[in-house]
């Protein structure tokens, strides 16, 4: 990776990307493709964003310190076109996707297979899972494909998104107890429908689980070999081989500290926006930044630990993922306590245990875990104590397993990013309408400025396609423009 100690002085007029998580990383790739001169600004000394990983405990055990599970990174269109494989990233698939325990000492697996998976749930259940998934499993691509560009005028596979459509605007809560009349499927679509990091029995929450249980049955769930850094890495790699470069350990506060430059692209919230380019933005636009939302936050816990989680349902130990929330009722609840401000008692968890399949991530016989919850945004209350209650539950023991702990709040989270305000992961607070009608768009009302985060169409996760739509059109304009 190449890096420069000050800014340049841009008399040729480059292109410029601040912020190097995947969307900036993206959108500096698709600049560089084009022929222009790409430079990266980045204010952590180690580019990345949310994606990245460091010895934050000990030497000799890598903890990932944002994402960790990538189904979006390999399903990523733009990923994928770049053939990262062959540049050195190596994916890990866990035997199954994710795990979710249960109190009687059994778990229900989500398993590559939808037949697999359907048998654990059993009965009329199976059944009704296997209907659900297997149209969208079958057209994977198209709906892959579909959600990357969502939304746009024209639908190029209308039969697929008519399936995925007719399910993916109801509520998780409703569909699942509608759909399932047993204990296990329901508790799995709820917990799915957690990562909507919306308000389960809101409509358009169950969207982000039927996208995620379709790609455990495709791309899979995978782990980066050596943490999710290597993305970051590889992505760094390839943008130096076209001639960019990445500048770290440079905040960029304003606008001024970047001209000339023929295009700039910013991989930043309307809030950071608001701070960089606030001489140059328009009153009308500028309130329309100041009221947007931020959404729930998280509470981030890394641990080193003795010896795997010592789950009591053995089957969790082949999942790279595990929910922790037991029954639907539960998983409902602790979503609807933060939503409301509250702290949920028992927190729904989401679990991460990478070193069970990638060695590389450890020193010597010890193993790491990586698990979060959601809080209100802004929440100084400390879940830790919660969340390992919740782990014990499920894994009686795990407790002496601990040899340390790293805790991350989420104003830790906002410090380490910026992007993350109130320790808010996904770029804003997600509903419905967000999905179908973006309040944010890659445009702005300074000339040659594009906005690439996550809070642009498509939306949160590693993916890119932030990156990329924001790049695309900042071309198509200089181009038309010129």
């Amino acid at each position: 990776m190449k890096q420069k100690e000050k800014m340049p002085e841009n008399k040729s007029g480059p292109a410029i990307v601040v912020g190097s998580g995947p969307n900036g990383m993206a959108a500096a790739v698709i600049l560089a493709q084009a022929g222009l001169s790409v430079t990266v600004y980045e204010r952590n000394e180690v580019p990345g964003g949310a994606c990245r990983s460091a010895e934050i405990i000990q030497p000799g055990y890598i903890h990932d310190i944002g994402s960790a599970v990538h189904p979006l990174a390999i399903a990523s269109p733009f990923f994928q076109r770049l053939q990262l494989e062959n540049h050195g990233l190596k994916w890990i698939r866990p035997e199954a996707a994710l795990a979710h325990p249960f109190d009687d000492g059994t778990a229900v697996l989500l398993h590559g297979s939808i037949s697999d998976t359907a048998a654990m749930l059993g009965g009329e259940d199976g059944k009704s899972y296997h209907k659900l998934l297997n149209p969208l499993v079958e057209h994977w691509r198209e709906l892959d494909d579909e959600v990357m560009q969502f939304p746009r005028f024209s639908i190029r596979h209308p039969v697929t998104m008519l399936h995925f459509g007719k399910q993916a605007l109801k509520t998780a809560a409703g569909f699942a107890r509608d759909s399932f009349s047993g204990i296990r499927a329901r508790a799995l679509i709820a917990g799915l429908g957690v990562h909507s990091v919306m308000d389960l029995e809101q409509r358009g929450s169950l969207a982000a689980g039927l996208v995620l249980a379709t790609a455990a049955h495709t791309v899979g769930w995978p782990l980066p070999q050596g943490g999710s850094q290597k993305i970051t890495d590889v992505l760094a790699s390839y943008l130096g081989g076209l001639g960019g470069s990445i500048v770290t350990g440079t905040e960029i506060e304003s606008l001024e500290q970047l001209s000339p430059y023929r295009l700039c692209l910013l991989d930043v919230t309307p809030r950071q926006f608001l701070n960089i380019a606030d001489k140059h933005i328009p009153d009308s636009y500028r309130s329309k930044l100041k009221k947007y939302k931020y959404g729930p936050g998280i509470f981030k816990v890394d641990w080193i630990l003795k010896g795997p989680v010592p789950w009591t349902a053995g089957d969790c130990i082949s999942a790279g993922t595990v929910h922790l929330g037991g029954n639907i009722d539960e998983i409902i609840s602790a979503e609807r306590d933060v939503m409301q401000g509250r702290h949920p008692e028992k927190p729904f968890v989401i679990l991460a245990q990478p070193s069970l399949f990638d060695e590389t991530r450890v020193n010597s016989n010890g193993h790491i875990a990586w698990a979060y919850c959601h809080v209100p945004n802004g929440s100084s209350f400390d879940m830790t104590e919660r969340i390992e209650a919740q782990i014990e539950r499920f894994a009686p023991g795990f407790k002496e397993k601990i040899v340390a702990r790293h805790v991350m709040t989420p104003a830790d989270i906002q410090e380490d990013n910026p992007n993350c305000i109130g320790g808010d992961i996904t770029g804003g607070a997600q509903s419905l309408m967000r999905m179908v009608i973006p309040r944010i768009s890659h445009e702005t009302p300074i000339k040659n400025v594009f906005l690439c985060s996550a809070t642009t169409p498509p939306g949160p996760g590693v993916h890119g396609s932030c990156g990329v739509r924001a790049a695309r059109l900042a071309l198509k304009t200089l181009y038309k423009a010129g």
